[in-house]
């Protein structure tokens, strides 16, 4: 068991992040209960290595103490994802946070399609951030633009895509297991896949399963590590 000094000289908390939590609330209950039944100061350092959106689930790095140093570090590994394309409509979040905008046609598409394309995608690819999303523009995280009805341009930024596997085809789903660089968005891969095959399609599912060597089947959820405090 951890104690007050091996919390405040840095430790790295493996964390499975429970769907619908943004990731500051689970960073968020992890300080509160540590400051409550560790006695921890409550400007005690404790932060986490790499978003994940609140639809998604799965590993979240949490650095605590003097290990809050080594975050930039840790997310500039790979990562690694699993997740669910619905093919044949889009939303403008390009996840399940936004209703159904548009609808496309997937008679046309194949396995061999799908195969196919996923090439396209491989190494290093020019990727747009979806509006729905935290970046800045003007000093204004992007999804406030976009509820606030605002239209602004997004610059395309280098992503790289080190495997992009498809592991079950049930049109009009698609299952896939990614491995990517830092500031790569699923949804966006999600949204770009769509058009790729002459479609549309949206994020339904994701879970991060790997930063580096980190591996969620090591994590534990929020509540259960709360409980063993």
């Amino acid at each position: 068991m951890a104690t007050i000094e091996d919390f405040q000289n840095g430790q790295i908390l493996l964390i499975d992040k429970p769907l619908n939590w943004s990731s500051f609330q689970a960073v968020n209950k992890l300080k509160y209960a540590l400051i409550n039944k560790m006695g921890l100061p409550k400007k005690f350092k404790i932060g986490h290595a790499g978003t994940l959106d609140p639809l998604a689930t799965g590993l979240l790095l949490v650095c605590t103490g003097k290990f809050t140093k080594s975050i930039k570090e840790l997310q500039g590994q790979a990562k690694e994802y699993n997740g669910t394309f619905y093919i044949g409509a889009t939303t403008p979040s390009y996840d399940l946070e936004t209703e159904i905008d548009e609808t496309f046609p997937i008679s046309h598409i194949d396995e061999a399609l799908i195969h196919e394309t996923v090439k396209q995608f491989l190494g290093e690819i020019d990727q747009k951030p979806p509006i729905y999303s935290a970046i800045k523009k003007d000093g204004v995280r992007l999804y406030e633009h976009a509820r606030a009805g605002e239209t602004v341009e997004i610059a395309t930024r280098k992503t790289t895509i080190h495997e992009f596997e498809i592991t079950r085809i049930a049109l009009p789903e698609i299952d896939f297991r990614v491995v990517c660089s830092k500031g790569t968005y699923i949804r966006s891969l999600a949204y770009d896949f769509g058009k790729a095959v002459s479609s549309g399609s949206h994020l339904t599912a994701l879970r991060r399963t790997k930063i580096g060597d980190y591996n969620v089947d090591n994590a534990v959820d929020v509540t259960v590590f709360e409980s063993t405090l």
